[in-house]
């Protein structure tokens, strides 16, 4: 039984059930493959890891207040987020994973970690 390798056309040697000739045409075809219809969800998936990354670094102890001119000066992006969360008295929380930001008076925002 003589199976060729779909990414390049080389015979495949080996088990049964190998499915291509090496390591560098197996990564090769799965690229091809994720890479135009993953790119919308690895650009959001950046956006989202870099305002995670800004709200933990200014957020050492768990709980803390920033202005937003310090977010937007750090790169963070307001229209990404994980979920959110609306206490009883109505305030909502945006979460990025386990951090959390909440919206107050006179553009502060209060910084906060989820604790599991």
């Amino acid at each position: 039984m003589n199976k060729e390798c779909p990414e390049c056309g080389e015979k495949i040697i080996g088990r049964a059930d190998k499915k291509f000739c090496s390591d560098a045409c197996r990564n090769a075809h799965n690229n091809a493959l994720n890479k135009d219809s993953k790119n919308l969800i690895r650009n959001i998936n950046n956006r989202l890891r870099k305002n995670y990354r800004i709200l933990e670094s200014l957020n050492p102890n768990g709980k803390t207040k920033t202005t937003k001119e310090k977010l937007v000066r750090l790169g963070f992006n307001f229209d990404f987020f994980t979920s959110t969360y609306t206490t009883k008295a109505g305030a909502v929380y945006f979460y990025l994973y386990d951090q959390g930001y909440l919206p107050l008076e006179n553009d502060f925002y209060l910084i906060v970690q989820r604790k599991e």
